[in-house]
């Protein structure tokens, strides 16, 4: 039988990033240090686990049906940017003035995973789309190999609807020199130039 401490430590590597050596040292470090803030993180983790689901409309995370964003009457319904997880939809939210409506996936088109559409509930998304509220699907996907057969997917999907599907620009870093951009980036980045207009 593992001691409370043992499991204590093994509770930690659940976290992204976190070994075992890092896992034993938040676990001492809360033992040693910080108790109490130990007993308000059970307490709020468990609180949050329990409490926090998924809004009906964009699958983000959500204490309520449907979450302020889809809520907001501010925001414009024509425009719907699609996801993979909340935060690319918080990044997105914090760099940008971007004032439209969200998709998030929780995750990405990958069948050697067992993620398929219906995982990703791009039925949902479909049904959205009949809705004929949308004109254009922002696909934000990330450009990785199953990022990019999403993004395909969910610009057929716009299309058989009559939705316009845009993806985001992929290229150089703002502030980037190009001897230092990797061959991949540079090869896309090239290939998607566009015109300069006055």
């Amino acid at each position: 039988m593992t001691s409370l401490l043992e499991q204590l430590i093994d509770a930690f590597r659940v976290l992204p990033g976190v070994g075992s050596k890092s896992a034993q040292r938040m676990a001492y470090h809360v033992l040693e240090r910080e108790r109490a803030g130990g007993r308000h993180l059970a307490q709020v983790l468990a609180e949050a686990v329990e409490r926090i689901g998924h809004c009906e409309r964009c699958r983000d995370f959500s204490e309520t049906p449907v979450c302020a964003v889809c809520a907001s009457a501010s925001r414009d319904a024509d425009q719907l940017c699609v996801v993979e997880t909340p935060a690319d939809r918080l990044a997105i939210e914090q760099a940008t003035g971007y004032r439209g409506l969200y998709y998030v996936l929780q995750g990405r088109l990958s069948p050697l995973d067992g993620i398929g559409p219906r995982e990703l509930g791009l039925d949902r998304l479909g049904q959205r789309l009949d809705d004929g509220e949308v004109r254009e699907l922002i696909i934000a996907t990330n450009p990785t190999v199953e990022g990019e057969a999403t993004a395909h997917y969910l610009a057929q999907l716009a299309r058989q609807r009559g939705v316009k599907p845009s993806r985001l620009a992929y290229g150089v870093p703002l502030g980037g020199e190009l001897e230092y951009v990797d061959r991949g980036t540079l090869s896309h980045a090239f290939g998607s130039r566009t015109e300069i207009n006055d």
